[in-house]
């Protein structure tokens, strides 16, 4: 799990901003990507807790450095440390420990450990995020799922059909290329990519940087299209308001199932291409009563980016939401004029 070995640190990139080299003091190398617009907090990750560098140079000049681990961490074990089930006909279970994951050599606890310190800090900035938005009266939706389950077409369907109406700013997550903001930005919207490298969803951080880049107009839509992976996104609060998981019919009925923790995390499903319904073997009625044994209180769309089958309901969704953000807005402001005035009351009494 990624809240655990920390895959992609130092991987990502922004568009429009530039490299930074440094050496640490141990010899080692560390590059990224910097802004010079933003006030958000960095610290460098060092290597996974446990391990330090090895630095040695080779008989042609060259450097090799790599990450070792002491204290018998690459020992390995079947006790309550390393905790997993062996099920039917030799079956193996790695998500039953209290870390819910498996790394070698790392032992629950640690893993716990880690996890909660990686999360604590993402939430950190996710709360940061998430109040900039309220006091904006902007409405913010991460947008997850699998590769391949429409996700980027439907997203630009409904920025076609909403931009019109309301501002709209899209941050788009991969792992490399720009595919996906041009094509958001061919819809005539605003769009910012973020190439995560080897990492496989966005942050809080990451989220908080576009938003400095993109200002998102007050009262507006902000969508955020999510790496596509049914995994580790679910674990990481980017500061949205919703989260919405898309299955599509050509897809199994049981992905809920099998990817339970993401369909629990989200607030809405979105059941895509089901103009193909009529030419594959897909039970959505199944694959909706799965998604609610996971969670009961999904609302669920049926909907279709080709067809517009089901996209006035999912318009309307986010309109209502846009609606309820403006006029929480609304009410903040009243309060802060009806405490400025009650204060002016006070110093004016005296």
């Amino acid at each position: 799990m990624c809240t655990v070995c920390g895959c992609g640190a130092g991987e990502t990139k922004i568009e429009g901003e530039h490299e930074h080299t440094h050496v640490h003091e141990d010899g080692t190398v560390h590059t990224h990507t910097h802004d010079h617009g933003h006030d958000h907090d960095h610290s460098h990750a060092a290597a996974p807790l446990g391990a330090h560098a090895h630095s040695h140079h080779h008989g042609d000049g060259s450097e090799h450095s790599h990450d070792h681990v002491h204290s018998g961490e690459h020992a390995h074990s079947h006790g309550d440390e390393h905790h997993h089930e062996h099920g039917v006909a030799g079956d193996l279970d790695y998500g039953t420990g209290p870390a819910r994951a498996h790394v070698p050599g790392m032992s629950q606890a640690r893993m716990v450990q880690i996890e909660q310190d990686i999360l604590s800090k993402n939430n950190t900035y996710a709360e940061a995020n998430r109040q900039s938005f309220d006091d904006k009266g902007i409405f913010a939706l991460n947008l997850v799922s699998s590769p391949g389950s429409g996700k980027t077409t439907l997203l630009c369907k409904t920025i076609e059909l909403l931009k019109d109406k309301v501002a709209i700013s899209v941050v788009e997550g991969d792992q490399q290329t720009s595919n996906d903001a041009e094509r958001i930005r061919a819809t005539g919207v605003q769009a910012l990519q973020i190439n995560t490298g080897k990492g496989c969803h966005l942050d809080g951080h990451m989220v908080g940087h576009a938003m400095e880049r993109l200002k998102p107009a007050d009262e507006s839509l902000f969508l955020i299209e999510n790496v596509g992976n049914l995994v580790c996104p679910a674990a990481f609060d980017l500061g949205e308001h919703h989260k919405v998981a898309i299955l599509s019919v050509t897809e199994g009925e049981d992905k809920p199932l099998k990817y339970p923790d993401m369909f629990a995390a989200a607030d809405v499903m979105l059941l895509n291409k089901v103009d193909l319904l009529p030419y594959l073997e897909f039970d959505a009625d199944l694959a909706e009563a799965n998604a609610r044994r996971v969670n009961p209180d999904l609302t669920i769309f049926r909907v279709s980016a080709t067809s517009g089958d089901g996209l006035s309901a999912w318009l309307d969704w986010i309109q209502s939401g846009l609606e309820a953000q403006r006029a929480k807005r609304s009410e903040s402001v009243d309060a802060l004029k009806r405490r400025v005035a009650e204060l002016e009351r006070q110093l004016a009494a005296k």
